[in-house]
């Protein structure tokens, strides 16, 4: 009987396709949820769970931490919650220039 042990392979994390840190980080945001880029003068305004996210993107990139987080702060599946984190992944690399 062959008693090798195989290893399994590291399950890497899973990372949000975001804009830059550089730029999340610079964004200025209010708690009212306007959001202003001082390097590019633009701004938007999101509802609070954009703004929550936002905050979440400026510290997070793993897409499983950010699930937990999301789930745990708001009244939503896992399932709703990755889709919601990645569609507004996708607006904000449209919106946001480096």
């Amino acid at each position: 009987m062959n008693t090798e042990t195989v290893a399994s392979p590291a399950v890497q994390p899973k990372e949000v396709d975001l804009p830059p840190v550089t730029v999340l980080e610079r964004l200025a945001l209010s708690d009212k949820g306007f959001v202003f880029d001082p390097v590019t003068g633009n701004s938007f305004t999101a509802n609070a769970t954009g703004l929550a996210l936002l905050r979440l993107f400026q510290r997070e990139r793993d897409l499983s931490e950010l699930v937990a987080q999301v789930t745990s702060e708001f009244d939503l599946s896992a399932q709703d919650a990755e889709r919601d984190i990645l569609d507004f992944a996708a607006v904000l690399r449209g919106t946001l220039r480096p």
